[in-house]
């Protein structure tokens, strides 16, 4: 039984942003034991209540590491561009992993998987110009994914 608590945050959606990816670039054999990957946004779109637009093609992308474990910890940076023009930088954070070996090698050769078979959060952080769109640089946001062949759809929930 899960207990109220005065502290418990409350997420709202802020917005949805589909990206399409590029072919993954890796970085082998790994001299570390792990496997860093560059894969760079080609194109994409922000829809939601709070922010539409689109994602700026190829001005960044996301520098993966694959641990041995099979943990993959996100490193991903990029601009976004808001229906009024506005450009926005955005960085995420976060770890993906799936619940059985199966499963992982599924998402290695980009095929689909169920969301309840994978693991995928991002901690966002935003650097927006003053004005409507700043709220973005104020706020603490949670994303959770899903992994779709050749690209990402990451829900973002605002913490109130």
């Amino acid at each position: 039984m899960t207990q109220s608590h005065p502290f418990l945050p409350q997420l709202e959606h802020a917005f949805t942003i589909s990206i399409d990816l590029s072919r993954p670039y890796w970085i082998t054999p790994p001299a570390r034991g792990d496997t860093r990957a560059a894969i760079f946004a080609a194109q994409g779109v922000i829809e939601g209540p709070r922010l539409n637009g689109r994602v700026v093609p190829m001005s960044g992308g996301d520098y993966p590491l694959s641990r041995p474990n099979g943990v993959i910890d996100f490193d991903a940076r990029y601009l976004l561009e808001a229906e009024d023009g506005a450009i926005i930088y955005l960085e995420n954070r976060g770890f993906r992993w799936a619940r059985s070996p199966e499963i992982a090698e599924k998402m290695r050769r980009n095929e689909p998987v169920g969301f309840d078979d994978y693991y995928m959060r991002v901690t966002p952080r935003f650097d927006a110009p003053a004005g409507p769109h700043e709220w973005l640089s104020q706020h603490v946001f949670v994303g959770v994914a899903e992994k779709v062949p050749n690209a990402n759809r990451i829900h973002y929930f605002v913490v109130m």
